[in-house]
Parts: C-alpha cells; structure tokens; sequence
C-alpha cells in the first residue's frame, strides 16, 4: 500500500492537472460563449486570459502598491504584549518610525527583561506600561495613564495593536476545560477588554485597530483546538468591529502570521515536556487506556518538531503592521507566512473539505 505523503503528492498533482485542463480547455470555451453573446470576436477570449493571468501574477509576485501614509507627527501607538516576540521588536520598530509607543508589559513590575530593556532608550517617546490583559483594573489604569500623558501633549491615540497571547497544544479529550478557558481569556477577551477601554480614543481620532490572530485563526489542525478557537474568535471580533467602525472612520486590520515558533520561542521543548506531563497525569483513565502511550508519545514527538520549525526573521510581520497603522487605505487582512502555509490557508479555506481533509489530514 502507497503511503500517505506519495498519496498526498499523487493527489497534488492529478489535482494540478485537473485545474489546468479546466482553465485551458474549459474557460477558453466559456469566454467564446460570452463573447458570442455579446456580438464581439471570439479572438479576444486568448487576449482576455493573457490579461487575467497578467493580473494573477502582478497580485501575487509584486510587492505591495502604494496607497499613501498617515503622518507620524503627533501620533501615539499602544502596544499590548511588550515583553518578548512580536510585540517587544514593534515597539522599538514604530518608536524608531518616530510614534510615542506605550509598551503594555505583562513583566513590568517583576523586573522583565523586555520592559527593562524598552526603558532603557531612555526616550520621551517609549512609554512602558504594566499590562496584564486578564486584569480589568490594569487595564483601565494603563488607559488613565495613557489619557493623562496625551491630555499633556499635543498627540493623540492613533491605534491599539492587540498582540497579546499566549499558545497551547493537546488533543481535545486530553486537554481540560482551565485550558480552554484561560487560553481564550488572554487571546480572546483580552483584545475585547483592551480594545473597549482605548476605543473612545481610538474613535476620536479616527485611527487603527489592529488585531493580531494567526493563520490557525482562518483554519484548524490537529493538537490545537484550545488556540484555534480563541483565534477564529478574534478574527469574528475583528470583522464586526470593522463593520460598526466604519461610520466613525476607523480602519480595523488583522495580522494572520503564519509559523514564526523560532522567532518569537513561543514554543520550546520544556514547554512541550512539561505540558505532555500534565496533559498525560490529569487525563482520564478512559482516555489514556483508550489512545494508548505510544499514540500520545508520537503526538508530543511532532509538537517537540514544530520547536526548531518556522521563520526566523519577523520583518514580515512587523511590515504588515507597519502598513495596518501607517496606510491611509490599510487592508482588512495581513497573511505573512511561508508559501506553503499561504497554499494551505487557500486550500483549506475555498476548497470543499473533503479534498482539504484527505490533502492535509
């Protein structure tokens, strides 16, 4: 028997063929209909696909067009999620651009590094700020903090970038309901909460939200339901506030990055030992006798996998934010990721799932 990546690969492929026999033969002869239906020359059917594919490739290989930038004079960002990974490196990024930062750090009163290392620019424009996103009273007292530095100065709250989280894995019957729920208090609500309290702000100065989810916000995987749900959430979030701000002028963006684990150490290999130890000792007898150690085991042994795995530069992210808050026309999704996750995400999101099932899982 074949085994499943030659399967994958096999499928890839007759799939691939199947495409191209579509659009060569298939929309050839679609246009020529439409083109007799409206009366013009069936020669113009060769020149309309040069066109189309011109399109495709202009969309997908060049880089991002121009649509003109806000100016940064004046311009206040906060940033929650300051102390390592994304959140830390854009915060020396926009104070670089010349923004008043205010970095939220969850550390900052225990003496974290990344808050320690943000002060000492020594700057009146990198404010940092204890935040813990959970903490309603932090929360607000940040936000009093910020309106008391603005109510000083002459700029204003021009966005919120929501990049706070955290990550776990494990399969849904080995995983516990606390997981679930403070996974989706810090992703989930911790965007809402943060994003309520500086909306006001925000509104006033018709600025930017900027929401960060992930590709895992747009598609599911195995060992991840707990993030995945929080994810598909902030995106659902996202897309309604963007709806109801649009009267006030406010541009609302969310970032979908794709693996960045090296890059940002979400993901180490104590964290994998030391969640398999819980996930294995607060199972179920049930649940253990019926997986079995050698199915958990070869599970963890992929999760262990993912720790050396992903992109180690976060330009592209940073970029994507970059152009969230700076573009006078932002778009309503960022994907920074490696191809082949941008091929899965398309796969698994327009295709029917019984073929994204059998390609992926």
């Amino acid at each position: 028997m074949a085994s499943l990546p030659a399967l994958r690969a096999v499928l890839l492929v007759a799939l691939s063929v199947f495409l191209t026999v579509v659009l060569g033969f298939g929309l050839p002869a679609l246009l020529n209909a439409f083109m007799r239906m409206l009366g013009l020359p069936e020669t113009s059917v060769t020149e309309c696909i040069v066109a189309l594919y011109a399109v495709f490739v202009l969309y997908v290989a060049t880089p991002r067009i121009p649509r003109g930038l806000v100016e940064v004079k004046g311009k206040a960002v906060l940033i929650t999620g300051c102390d390592t990974g994304f959140g830390y490196a854009l915060a020396k990024h926009l104070h670089k651009l010349g923004f008043t930062v205010f970095a939220g750090c969850l550390l900052k009163d225990k003496g974290g590094d990344g808050a320690k290392e943000l002060e000492e620019l020594h700057s009146d424009r990198m404010k940092v700020v204890q935040l813990d996103v959970c903490n309603e009273e932090q929360v607000n007292k940040a936000v009093d903090h910020i309106r008391e530095i603005l109510g000083e100065s002459e700029a204003v709250l021009w966005a919120v970038v929501n990049n706070a989280g955290v990550s776990t894995f494990g399969e849904v019957e080995f995983t516990s309901m606390d997981t679930y729920k403070h996974v989706s208090e810090v992703n989930l609500w911790g965007t809402i909460r943060v994003t309520k309290a500086v909306l006001p702000l925000i509104r006033r100065a018709k600025g930017r939200v900027v929401n960060v989810a992930s590709m895992y916000g747009r598609m599911g995987n195995i060992m991840r339901s707990p993030y995945c749900i929080s994810k598909y959430a902030v995106e659902a979030f996202s897309d309604c506030l963007r709806y109801e701000m649009k009267a006030w002028g406010v541009k609302v963006s969310v970032i979908e990055p794709g693996n960045f684990i090296v890059a940002t150490g979400i993901l180490t290999r104590d964290i994998v030992a030391t969640t398999a130890n819980k996930l294995w000792s607060e199972a179920p007898s049930e649940v253990k006798e019926d997986y079995g150690k050698t199915h958990f085991e070869q599970n963890m042994a992929l999760m262990r996998s993912y720790c050396s795995s992903g992109q180690k530069d976060t330009v592209s992210v940073l970029d994507d934010i970059t152009d969230a808050i700076m573009s006078k026309r932002p778009h309503t999704r960022y994907s920074p990721m490696e191809p082949h996750w941008w091929i899965r995400m398309q796969v698994m999101t327009h295709l029917p799932g019984a073929i994204s099932d059998l390609l992926y899982f």
